[in-house]
């Protein structure tokens, strides 16, 4: 998956994962199991509750694990041929409105002016809702593409496919604040003996640059500044919140998708149904004829 598809490193993580699972469920002889093996792998995976997304994705790593044997020429047979998995349910992302984005950015943007954490995170969450980016796009941003105050930035997303991303104002003035305190502890550091990072978000961490971790705790810390419900705001949300938000104002599906690298646009079909639901209950709402 990595040499030949490209596959990101959180993708190789996660299949990891799911065949560690079922290897210790089938045990050491897991690469020989077959059909019934998997079927009951599959029922303790409902036994314990697991989520239907769960069960079709460690099927889904299944099914390529045995794919591969069988064009090795590592088995004449792949039990997962005809196995029918669970549909996985696709629940419709639950966008942040454009109130809850603009007292989020106001929240990054409160306390001392120049404090480099203050900065940082307002420069955190302008670049995810301005670009609509991932939140492993945004920790792997190198600093170099990011200087002279640039429109558009080059991102690299699944599957290590570019793509263009604009930069609106805000965004790049909150940018512009970020890239002076940063470029001054660093200078300090270098000074003291330390060494520059490529990153535009370095850390004294293993990784040298924020984690996706990191980030997502630091949403949740500024939306209960901002009064907001934590388990709403994530990157992700704010993600959604970008496609919606301009599907809202008349873009259309196709520049979306160009914009959030979906290699499919039925993947990007659904924000066109999140809006639906929002004018049919204001229709619902409002309309005098709906009423009783």
């Amino acid at each position: 998956m990595a040499a030949e598809r490209g596959a990101a490193h959180n993708t190789l993580l996660a299949y990891r994962r799911d065949l560690t699972d079922f290897a210790g469920h089938a045990g050491a002889d897991f690469a020989t199991a077959d059909r019934a093996d998997i079927e009951r792998y599959l029922s303790a995976l409902d036994a314990v509750g697991l989520s239907r997304a769960t069960r079709a994705r460690r099927l889904s790593a299944l099914r390529q694990f045995f794919a591969f044997q069988l064009t090795e020429g590592w088995r004449t047979d792949d039990p997962t041929q005809r196995l029918q998995g669970p549909a996985p349910s696709r629940p419709l992302p639950r966008p942040l409105s454009e109130a809850q984005v603009s007292a989020l950015l106001d929240a990054a943007e409160a306390g001392a002016d120049a404090a480099p954490a203050t900065l940082r995170r307002a420069c955190l969450v302008q670049l995810l809702y301005a670009a609509g980016l991932r939140v492993s796009e945004l920790a792997d941003l190198p600093v170099a593409a990011m200087r002279g105050d640039p429109r558009m930035v080059l991102v690299r997303g699944k599957g290590g496919k570019d793509r263009m991303a604009p930069l609106s104002p805000p965004a790049r003035a909150a940018l512009t604040a970020w890239l002076g305190a940063r470029d001054g502890a660093e200078t300090a550091l270098i000074a003291a003996g330390g060494r520059a990072s490529p990153w535009l978000f370095p850390s004294r961490g293993i990784s040298g640059r924020l984690t996706r971790a990191r980030i997502f705790q630091l949403l949740k810390d500024l939306a209960a500044q901002a009064g907001l419900n934590p388990a709403l705001v994530s990157p992700h949300a704010l993600r959604h919140a970008f496609a919606t938000h301009l599907l809202a104002n008349g873009a259309d599906l196709r520049t979306i998708q160009a914009l959030l690298g979906h290699a499919d646009l039925s993947t990007t079909e659904i924000y066109a149904h999140v809006l639906e639901t929002r004018l049919r209950d204001l229709v619902m709402d409002h309309h005098p004829l709906a009423k009783g």
